[in-house]
């Protein structure tokens, strides 16, 4: 995976006199599953409308797949798929008719597309459906389908736009089980999500605020920089424990899972800090380092100063 198939320089967008996307330098290797985190409005879909030629740039450089955009904009949508968390096929068509005129857009040979068509039928479990209306359809069919509709044209480099925010569990993991494969075929896929167990499934992660790259690498390697930072803290009263910690010093953020409360302190605080803070409050509670994971990493890097 390392010839880079996107490779963006300080990429900057602005809209008037705001800053949507400031200096934000990408480099998205081949075949990999790279994933594109960031709160709402930190810039996410403003970038990647810039990858796939959408949108012009204020400043910077953008190559992808060997195209420089925006000049060879035009050139580029020929040759990527795209598909939004909002399903954008026509709702009075069939599943084949979807997919048939789909294949004409793209300029198919007939024979071609109907081999395609045939072909994406069967790998997306549609046969049988073919003639089922697209309105019609249950939020994980309509999913597969947008899929489908998006590699037709077998592209190189596929950009989804949070894809699986209107589905559930099963059919997230099945879709992701799809992208692995697609992956495998040497397909480069670039995926926002704000579900932090689909990030762990990338191969690398990028995470934007405020229109800036805050952190970029193997989920793995992000998570580990954390090490120390994460703390479980078991408490008989966890909701007092967790309104003794809320604001100190130290303390980045505090979520309660079950009975206990997980902690994520700054790299100059301890957890015995956090255990005297809650004994200052007449708490007696057990704090000790659990594993770091994705979401300690994003409000790390989202969150502020502590």
């Amino acid at each position: 995976m390392s010839e880079a198939i996107i490779e963006a320089h300080g990429m900057v967008k602005r809209f008037g006199a705001l800053t949507a996307v400031d200096g934000v330098d990408l480099s998205v290797p081949r075949a990999a599953v790279y994933g594109f985190l960031g709160p709402n409005g930190s810039g996410k879909s403003t970038t990647i409308r810039m990858l796939c030629g959408l949108l012009t740039p204020s400043a910077g450089n953008i190559r992808v797949l060997g195209l420089e955009v925006p000049r060879d904009a035009e050139a580029l949508r020929q040759r990527i798929g795209y598909m939004t968390q909002k399903f954008s096929l026509y709702e009075d068509l069939s599943v084949r008719e979807n997919l048939d005129f789909l294949a004409s857009v793209h300029g198919l040979p007939r024979a071609e597309a109907r081999r395609r068509v045939n072909e994406l039928i069967v790998a997306y479990d549609f046969l049988g459906r073919e003639q089922q209306l697209a309105g019609t359809m249950s939020g994980g069919q309509r999913q597969r389908l947008a899929l489908a509709a998006a590699i037709l044209h077998d592209p190189p480099l596929l950009i989804l736009d949070e894809p699986t925010s209107a589905v559930d569990p099963e059919s997230r993991r099945q879709f992701w089980e799809r992208l692995f494969d697609l992956a495998d075929r040497g397909t480069t896929i670039l995926v926002s999500t704000h579900y932090m167990d689909e990030a762990e499934r990338c191969h690398r992660i990028a995470i934007l605020d405020q229109g800036r790259l805050v952190a970029n690498g193997v989920p793995g390697e992000l998570t580990r920089a954390l090490e120390g930072r994460a703390l479980g803290v078991e408490c008989a009263q966890p909701r007092r424990a967790q309104a003794a910690l809320a604001g100190a010093k130290g303390v980045v953020s505090i979520a309660q899972i079950g009975q206990q409360l997980r902690v994520l302190i700054a790299a100059s605080e301890t957890a015995a800090a956090v255990d005297e803070q809650l004994r200052a409050a007449g708490l007696t509670a057990s704090v000790a380092p659990i594993r770091p994971n994705l979401e300690d990493v994003f409000v790390s890097v989202t969150a502020g100063p502590a």
